[in-house]
């Protein structure tokens, strides 16, 4: 008589699930009231410049909260009840250029549920500079590949905006009742939803170059990752290559923040994935030579600029055998912050893209 196989409710699978981490949530209590928004301001120092508008207030109350869903990242804000009129300007000199979508959220003054207000979108890599007097925000931070190859701008239909930011709204509110093994479905889900709403344009820039220029940037790309090792890989080497000016190379590569910085972001990659590798047992200066970086201590700094983390604290997480490098960027008293979270998911994205 053979025995009859388990079964296993749906509540008791979840049950045994972790629920779905919150990996950042900060608030300004923890610094005087006169602190307060610059306490703010750093959350987000590699994301956007933050100004107030009015400075006659003596306190600045916000509280962050932010979940990782693979490459993507939902983070809610909140600055309620005293009608902060903010600006904010994208950084002269971007370290990030995920696409952002943002839905602002309003408190009526005599009480009730918010009021979301209509979705917003942008690159943090491209000029933007928008103010607001909302009470707080939900953002949706997605890599800038995550549906398209190379625009600048985003063109949601307009029958669709509303549609994305109930989207966005009700994936907020079902947090409560996620898991982590509900990570890959919603990240995949949301990504397929966006992909169907959004799709590419050109703004002027791009519209004012010969459409040869894609297929140029693809061919560039293709001699990059073919002689990335070669320190006699330059700018002036890769316009030869290719055919082109300088000039021109240069013009191509702007949105991705410059040849020279597209071909040293590539080999930090490199030497990124080799410290993650346990089998990889070389000094840390060594594979930084492999691929061009001298001197240890610049190849540091640049590292930690670029990703976060210290190139020591990204072999630990690779020999530990973490998916997900440590948040290392501290601000608030070693709690890990939106800025460390969107430069750790700049790392997975490229995990992901190599797959």
């Amino acid at each position: 008589m053979q025995d009859k196989p388990s079964i296993v409710s749906e509540s008791e699978a979840i049950g045994t699930a972790e629920p779905l981490r919150c990996v950042v949530d900060v608030d300004t209590s923890q610094v005087p009231p006169a602190e307060q928004f610059d306490l703010f301001r750093s959350w987000h120092s590699n994301i956007a410049d933050v100004e107030l508008l009015r400075d006659e207030f003596g306190s600045f109350s916000a509280r962050e909260r932010a979940w990782r869903l693979e490459s993507l990242v939902l983070a809610f804000i909140e600055y309620p009840g005293m009608g902060y009129r903010r600006r904010w300007r994208s950084r002269k000199s971007p370290v990030f250029d995920h696409w952002a979508l943002s839905v602002p959220q309003t408190i009526p003054a005599g009480g009730g549920p918010p009021r979301m207000g209509q979705l917003r979108w942008q690159c943090l890599g491209a000029p933007h500079e928008d103010q607001g007097e909302d009470d707080g925000v939900l953002a949706l931070f997605l890599p800038r590949d995550f549906a398209f190859s190379q625009p600048f701008t985003l063109d949601i239909r307009p029958e669709m905006a509303t549609f994305v930011a109930d989207y966005v709204l009700l994936l907020y509110h079902s947090f409560p009742d996620r898991t982590e093994n509900d990570v890959p479905y919603i990240a995949s889900a949301t990504t397929s939803l966006l992909a169907a709403c959004i799709s590419p344009s050109r703004d002027h820039f791009f519209e004012a170059q010969e459409p040869i220029d894609a297929v140029i940037m693809a061919r560039a790309n293709k001699i990059i990752v073919a002689n990335l090792a070669d320190r006699n890989l330059t700018p002036g080497k890769l316009s030869q290559d290719l055919g082109i000016s300088r000039s021109r190379l240069y013009r191509i590569f702007e949105p991705a923040g410059g040849i020279s910085h597209y071909i040293r972001r590539q080999r930090l990659l490199k030497t990124r994935d080799a410290l993650g590798n346990i089998a990889d047992g070389r000094p840390i200066s060594s594979i930084a030579e492999e691929w061009g970086f001298m001197d240890p201590s610049t190849y540091s700094r640049t590292f930690r600029r670029e990703f976060g983390i210290s190139p020591k604290e990204a072999r630990e997480a690779g020999w530990l055998g973490l998916k997900h490098p440590p948040l290392a960027e501290r601000s608030n008293n070693g709690k890990p912050s939106l800025n460390s979270l969107l430069a750790n998911n700049c790392l997975l994205s490229h995990q992901l893209s190599s797959m």
